[in-house]
């Protein structure tokens, strides 16, 4: 039995998209339960700010900003995290980019390269180099950002929808490769979240909201450390058994 299973004080963590919502509050919470952090986003002043809010606080932290997309950004984290803590023990592959309301015969090659250069080349690239890291310190625990439009159609848009699945296929091949060698691949198909994104749309389009609550049982927007608490959970010694799996954080909406 494991009697603390989220004390991470020995953990070193990597965070992608790190600067807000979702990244940010998993980059409090991994710090608070004694994990030292390597956060990495495009935005270098709000990155810096939440590293610097975790250091105040006590807590361990590094930044790096970089693109995910580029494979020479994401090394270059990895690197911080093992010549600045000494390993690389866990990673939350959560950075992600979205289109909203654009049917597919109109959308452009340029929003379709986006959204897969993002959500599938970026998740690509970062397991690459973080297996890697922890095939040469025995193992770790990986967790990628999936969605519900992962498992279902939900009205996003479709290159979105693609993504997430390849999200969750990528998921289940890390899985099944390095699951002998002491790595466990897992996703989160996660709902709607109030992240900036999230709050843009609503300005953008109001009521637009009762469209996300439309398949949830809950009928509210996740807050982002409820997800982060999910990410926890799978990278902890509690989830020692859980791998290739794609966990809903989504208030039912897969229930119906």
């Amino acid at each position: 039995m494991i009697e603390q299973p989220y004390v991470m004080s020995d953990r070193v963590v990597m965070i992608t998209g790190a600067s807000s919502g979702i990244g940010a509050a998993a980059a409090r919470l991994f710090a608070e339960h004694g994990a030292a952090v390597v956060l990495t986003a495009r935005r270098r002043e709000q990155l810096a700010s939440v590293a610097e809010e975790i250091e105040a606080k006590g807590g361990r932290a590094a930044y790096v900003p970089g693109d995910i997309r580029s494979g020479e950004d994401v090394e270059r984290v990895v690197e911080t995290a093992l010549r600045r803590f000494g390993r690389l023990d866990a990673a939350f592959n959560n950075a992600g980019y979205g289109t909203l309301g654009t049917e597919l015969h109109e959308m452009s090659d340029d929003d379709y390269d986006a959204v897969m250069d993002v959500n599938v080349r970026g998740v690509w690239n970062c397991m690459r180099h973080q297996i890697r890291a922890m095939l040469g310190t025995g193992g770790g625990a990986i967790v990628n950002t999936a969605s519900v439009a992962g498992l279902i159609a939900t009205g996003v848009g479709a290159p979105y929808v693609a993504a997430k699945h390849a999200v969750i296929g990528l998921t289940k091949a890390a899985a099944a490769s390095y699951g002998d060698r002491g790595i466990r691949v897992n996703a989160l198909a996660v709902g709607s979240t109030l992240t900036e994104m999230m709050e843009s749309a609503i300005a953008q389009m109001p009521g637009v909201e009762q469209t996300f609550f439309a398949r949830a049982v809950q009928k509210r927007f996740a807050a982002p450390v409820e997800v982060a608490q999910a990410a926890l959970w799978l990278c902890s010694d509690a989830a020692s058994f859980v791998t290739g799996a794609t966990v809903p954080v989504d208030g039912g909406t897969l229930a119906v």
